[in-house]
């Protein structure tokens, strides 16, 4: 099976790529199934249902989040009805929604999802580890191919995630920094690995939003508005090969896509 992560959608500059381009792209990979972050999807932050339903028309199958889920309070009218997205695993069990899923794809083959956030500079949510050998408990009986959206900001949390889980689940791929990694590899009992996807948006920019507000809390540490930038658009991903008997992962291979036809 051939999969496509797409790394963290930004606003609307995101959305306008995959909108442009996704459908064709998927048949030039000949990609069965393509998931994306989707936790900044509205203005960079959060997600309304008229733009996650604009992301599934474009071609994404199944959408994870990460920290910024709840950024809009939207979300909590469709995500509990919502299968196809998920949001981290380790929130509370009080909180609405899913952390991981087994979706049917095409010629009865079944995927695994999982969803979790690392702890470190992150939101002190409960230990991703445990929690990912539950989930993986649960999903094995019924899907080999497990994918893992490790949401976090220290690369170290998500290489130990790696090995963690190496030779148990297809794919751990990290998101969340917006910058892509040059790491991608298959580690030595066949788990597919990447620090980080990248963000699909506008790169000239500071991680998906225009230059000046940034720097403006930078340099005077006042609060400026921060909006989705539009320069340099790209689509970040990657290209998983996983065996459909093993779950274990063939190939993983980085690129980004231009706006630019």
């Amino acid at each position: 099976m051939r999969i496509l992560f797409i790394g963290d959608i930004v606003g609307r500059p995101g959305r306008t790529i995959l909108y442009e381009r996704l459908k064709d792209f998927k048949k030039q990979n000949d990609i069965q199934v393509a998931i994306a972050n989707v936790e900044n999807l509205s203005s960079g932050f959060g997600i309304t249902e008229k733009n996650l339903k604009s992301i599934f028309e474009s071609g994404v199958d199944y959408c994870t989040s990460g920290n910024h889920v709840w950024d809009n309070r939207e979300v909590f009218q469709f995500i509990e009805e919502e299968k196809r997205l998920l949001r981290p695993a380790n929130y509370p069990d009080t909180c609405p929604g899913r952390g991981s899923a087994v979706y049917s794809i095409q010629n009865s083959v079944k995927i695994g999802i999982m969803n979790l956030s690392g702890r470190t500079f992150m939101p002190p949510l409960d230990n991703p580890f445990p929690l990912a050998d539950k989930l993986i408990e649960e999903i094995k009986p019924h899907a080999a191919i497990i994918i893992l959206d490790f949401h976090c900001e220290a690369t170290s949390e998500k290489v130990a995630m790696g090995y963690y889980l190496d030779g148990r689940i297809t794919a751990v791929l990290g998101t969340h920094t917006h910058i892509q990694t040059a790491d991608e590899r298959i580690l030595p009992a066949g788990t597919a690995f990447i620090s980080d996807v990248g963000m699909t948006g506008g790169q000239d920019s500071i991680l998906g939003v225009e230059k000046e507000a940034v720097l403006s809390r930078f340099t005077t540490l006042m609060p400026s508005r921060l909006t989705p930038a539009w320069g340099d658009i790209r689509m970040s991903y990657v290209i998983l090969e996983a065996d459909e008997t093993t779950g274990l992962a063939k190939s993983i291979q980085r690129g980004q896509l231009k706006r630019d036809l």
